[in-house]
C-alpha cells in the first residue's frame, strides 16, 4: 500500500494538491487507500486525471479502480 500511495501522490500536474490519506476496510481483510485530492476544476479534467495519470503504466501497476468519495466544485 506504501507503493500505491506514492505513485498516486508522484503524479505532478498544475493545479493538483493531494491530501490526507487512509486505509479503508473493504472486507475479509481487504483495504483500499482513501486519498484527499484537490483539484482546480479549470486546469484539470477528473477524467483525464484517472485515464491519462492513474490507468497510465507505471502506476497502473497499483491501481485497480477509482472511486469518488465525495465531490464538491467551488
Amino acid at each position: 500500500m506504501k507503493k500505491l500511495e506514492e505513485a498516486v501522490r508522484s503524479v505532478e500536474m498544475p493545479g493538483l494538491f493531494c491530501g490526507a490519506s487512509k486505509l479503508v476496510p473493504v472486507g475479509y481483510g481487504i483495504k483500499k487507500l482513501q486519498i484527499m485530492i484537490t483539484i482546480a476544476d479549470d486546469l484539470i479534467s477528473v477524467d483525464t486525471l484517472i485515464e491519462e495519470h492513474l490507468q497510465a503504466e507505471p502506476i497502473n501497476e497499483y491501481v485497480q479502480s477509482c472511486d469518488i468519495v465525495a465531490f464538491n466544485k467551488i
